[in-house]
């Protein structure tokens, strides 16, 4: 086999192969032969078939099979032989392959540029130090007093924590849109079901008032058709109801499935805190050893894999729209809208895979199994999830993909500097920093 390679635009590579004429011949007569003594044909015995025969009927077909495995073989022998790594799919245009003379093809792809990963010693993450403290158990205990409170209608003005009943019809530019009305809607001031400028809107008002609510739609708003654009609401305000929250107490805690009254309550509550406030601040961390990976290194990436990324960031932007109803029959979902996203995401999975080949880290059998639980704890009949998983390649290979990544983070946090940095729970939680936790535990680095 005579292998040679072309560079071309930045990480273009075109790869000629030429296999000789024997090596496909051969394996095209070998797999002839064993067909014969199988073949049936009217008029001949059993494995008696004359060979010409069986070459007339079957050997354009033979052939075409054992060219595709060759160029299969060989493209991967290839591959090795020259130390690429392919981006993607090849292109691959077949240039002899007449019977007697060499099978001659090239292979078009663009590669993996070359990286290193350096520079992790100096990378300072500040990992946040959160106490839960009774204040965030009150607070979670008072919003599930909340979730079973009873309502009663009051003649009065809405105020924070009141259930109120409306009807909307919202335009824009005088159009109507997706969703655009409702009717005895119930919303609980303050809980977060509508836009904050919204429910605040909404605040003050008593039943039979009406008013026109003006509210401008995010960039990012799944609907693409009002995304960044401003509506008008007509509300009319039908109830309002304010809330009778349960007492804090042992029948409380029992209609909870708790034993042990209000502070076997207040345990679990700050357990549930307390998970959740690790998940918390690993993802915070997380997110800035991810960050610094793609802040500090310069990366020439791959057209195809941009392009793949782009096509995946879409089809998942499609998939929120159709579930929030505002897909339509033909969203303009243009390919520029995700590029910036697209490059980031394809750059940090090339920088991921450097630190994990360069230094060969291995997948964790124990956090795979820990992870997989993790998710089917969630469910109601977690065994049939795990069983879904691990029958699932696409989902396990997913689950592998978070997996190396936490194990890389592990790696990079090793060798980074990292300093505590005292933060409140509800900080951590909403992504919005204190603003007395500015400075550093004791203002030492963590070990």
């Amino acid at each position: 086999m005579q292998v040679s390679v072309e560079s071309g635009d930045g990480l273009q590579r075109t790869l000629k192969v030429q296999v000789p004429s024997e090596q496909v011949d051969g394996k095209v007569d070998e797999k002839l032969r064993e067909m014969r003594g199988q073949v049936r044909l009217q008029g001949f015995r059993p494995g008696k078939v004359p060979m010409k025969v069986v070459e007339k009927r079957y050997g354009p077909q033979v052939r075409s099979e054992v060219l595709d495995e060759v160029v299969r073989t060989t493209y991967s022998e290839a591959l090795e032989q020259e130390s690429l790594r392919p981006a993607g799919t090849p292109d691959i245009q077949p240039l002899t392959v007449e019977p007697g003379k060499d099978l001659e093809y090239e292979a078009r792809f663009e590669v993996i540029p070359d990286i290193e990963v350096e520079g992790i010693e100096s990378i300072e993450l500040e990992r946040p130090a959160v106490d839960i403290e009774a204040a965030d158990v009150d607070r979670i205990l008072d919003r599930l007093r909340r979730q079973h409170a009873e309502y009663t209608e009051v003649e009065r003005a809405a105020a924070e924590g009141d259930r109120v009943t409306i009807d909307f019809d919202g335009r824009v530019d005088g159009e109507e849109f997706e969703g655009n009305q409702g009717e005895d809607v119930e919303v609980t001031l303050g809980d977060g079901q509508m836009p904050g400028p919204f429910e605040e809107a909404l605040t003050g008002m008593q039943a039979g008032d009406q008013k026109t609510i003006r509210y401008t739609f995010p960039d990012g708003f799944p609907d693409t058709t009002i995304a960044g654009r401003e509506a008008e609401f007509a509300v009319t305000m039908k109830k309002v109801e304010a809330p009778e929250l349960p007492e804090a107490d042992e029948a409380f805690a029992e209609t909870l499935g708790i034993e042990g009254g209000v502070e076997a309550l207040r345990t679990r509550i700050a357990e549930s805190l307390e998970r959740e406030r690790d998940q918390a601040v690993r993802s915070r961390i997380k997110n800035q050893v991810m960050s610094a990976l793609v802040e500090r290194h310069e990366v020439t990436l791959p057209r195809t894999l941009v392009d793949q990324e782009i096509e995946q960031v879409r089809e998942q932007t499609l998939e929120q729209m159709r579930q929030a109803g505002a897909a339509g029959d033909d969203p303009d979902l243009p390919a520029d809208r995700f590029e910036e996203e697209a490059q980031r995401r394809v750059k940090l999975g090339l920088l991921v895979n450097e630190v994990v080949r360069a230094n060969s880290i291995e997948i964790d059998p124990e956090r795979m199994q820990s992870a997989l639980q993790r998710i089917a704890a969630g469910y109601e009949q977690p065994q049939q999830v795990m069983q879904h998983y691990l029958q699932n390649q696409e989902a396990m290979q997913s689950l592998q993909l978070q997996v190396m990544e936490d194990q890389v983070v592990d790696w990079v946090l090793e060798r980074a500097s990292v300093v505590e940095k005292p933060m409140s729970l509800d900080a951590l939680t909403s992504g919005v920093e204190d603003e007395d936790s500015t400075e550093t535990k004791n203002g030492q680095e963590s070990e």
